[in-house]
């Protein structure tokens, strides 16, 4: 970036002041590159004038003197702070999904929600919520949807045709059948498993080459792979056998795109290399004893829940590195955070929070993060840890670093009484969040948006220490 000129001076010999104002045709990803090329640049990056444009772009509604000191601080506190849903006023909307039950799939997709009920999806557009335009049906399949996952068109046939970033919607079924779905219509319907589909892997798998090819697991005992790369192939590419139960969960190794981890209702586990050259692409199995709840993967291990432990297991040598013993609760819900190394489960009570570093030694939890039922729905980011349940009618919000309450979200509608429902369905995305509605009526979504928040919630007390953005006089 700081190439010599004819004078022997570099761009890092600029003014600050100069460099300041070329970042104005930069967003934040390019000034935070800026700022990690040199000192000087750094300088200029981290200035006020820099962080004033960024902060009235994002947030242009709140105040902030223009001699205000330290924006970057003020943009980062307030960035951190709506990541955390730690206020009281977000913008929300009741969206009236289905009149007979509740959804049991929720996805946020930048402007689009995604809810799955039975054997449809509804589309709602996020920024059009009010008008009829606004909501579309998906409705190919012909029995009850199992699973739902987001793929980049870019990894698609469509490719060839469309340039942009946003993604494709993949939808699994008990009518045997995976269908991918764009601009409201089903583009391709995979057929092949010969009962339903019950598992789809959490991310593509890497074929030779370039190839992506989506991996898919049913009650027909099969792992089965389809290419997404061409356009006129609806039959599986690939069909693995080996298990003797239906699968229950597929993820893809971190380590290696072409590797994929299978488990069976049966907690047998196989790993399965879709580049293998050999007569089979069985690379390694290994087995644990209780049912299945959830599965990750991240750099050379696979994390597997089970009702009573979580296990640990080396994919390259498939050993189990560690299995941590989960005595005190029955586990309904896995989810783990590797850039923290902290790994949560949801039990009959409570979610208990465990540091993945030290799991193999050590079998106490690092915090007990309290609930009035069952925990079904987790969510981790490096921000938060997002609790619910059937039986509660609040969604908890917990600091991912020290463990404390943020907030409670009521999922109540107005009015409603404490004999309710809980929380069926939830989908975070950074500071929006949605939810199945609690209420009387079935099929009811509560939607969030922290982004433009200005009164922080007062659930926090002072024994917290948490510190929360404050707008200036």
């Amino acid at each position: 970036m700081a190439q010599a000129t004819t004078s022997g001076k570099t761009l890092a010999d600029m003014p600050a002041d100069a460099v300041a104002h070329c970042t104005e045709f930069m967003d934040l990803r390019d000034v935070a590159s800026l700022a990690v090329t040199c000192k000087s640049l750094r300088a200029a990056a981290y200035s006020d004038y820099v962080w004033l444009r960024l902060f009235k772009e994002r947030w242009p509604t709140l105040p902030l003197s223009v001699g205000a000191s330290d924006i970057r601080g003020k943009y980062i506190n307030r960035l951190t702070a709506i990541q955390q849903m730690t206020f009281s006023d977000p913008s929300f909307r009741y969206i009236f999904a289905y009149p007979t039950q509740h959804a049991s799939h929720l996805i946020i997709d930048k402007s689009n929600l995604y809810a799955a009920k039975g054997p449809e999806v509804g589309v709602y557009r996020l920024d059009a919520m009010q008008s009829r335009v606004g909501v579309q049906r998906l409705t190919s399949h012909g029995s009850r949807i199992t699973s739902m996952r987001l793929i980049p068109i870019t990894d698609t046939w469509l490719s060839r045709s469309v340039t942009s970033k946003e993604n494709m919607l993949v939808t699994s079924s008990t009518d045997r059948t995976i269908r991918l779905w764009w601009k409201g219509k089903s583009q391709r319907c995979f057929k092949g498993h010969n009962g339903p589909v019950t598992a789809i892997a959490d991310k593509l798998v890497g074929g030779l080459g370039d190839a992506k090819l989506l991996a898919s697991g049913g009650e027909d005992c099969t792992v089965r792979v389809w290419s997404v790369g061409s356009g006129h192939k609806n039959h599986a590419v690939a069909t693995y056998h080996g298990h003797e139960k239906p699968l229950s969960f597929l993820a893809v190794a971190w380590h290696k795109p072409s590797l994929l981890i299978s488990i069976s209702k049966d907690s047998k586990i196989r790993a399965w290399d879709a580049n293998a050259s050999g007569s089979s692409p069985c690379v390694g199995m290994t087995s644990l004893s209780g049912i299945p709840v959830g599965i990750k993967c991240h750099d050379t291990i696979c994390y597997i829940a089970t009702r009573s432990s979580v296990t640990a297991v080396d994919l390259r040598t498939m050993q189990k590195a560690f299995t941590l013993p989960i005595n005190c609760t029955v586990v309904c819900s896995f989810e783990i955070l590797p850039s923290k190394w902290m790994m949560c489960t949801g039990g009959d009570d409570r979610a208990l929070l465990w540091d993945i570093g030290k799991s193999s030694q050590d079998s106490t939890p690092v915090a007990e993060l309290d609930s009035n039922g069952s925990v079904t729905l987790l969510h981790m980011d490096p921000y938060k840890v997002v609790t619910a349940g059937p039986f509660d009618h609040s969604v908890n919000i917990w600091d991912a670093a020290s463990c404390k309450l943020f907030n409670s979200l009521d999922c109540r509608i107005p009015g409603e009484d404490i004999l309710a429902d809980g929380v069926y369905a939830m989908s975070v995305d950074g500071c929006r969040i949605v939810t199945t509605a609690c209420c009387s009526e079935f099929g009811i979504l509560y939607y969030r948006d922290f982004l433009d928040c200005r009164k922080p919630v007062s659930l926090v007390d002072s024994e917290t220490g948490s510190k929360f953005w404050e707008t200036e006089d």
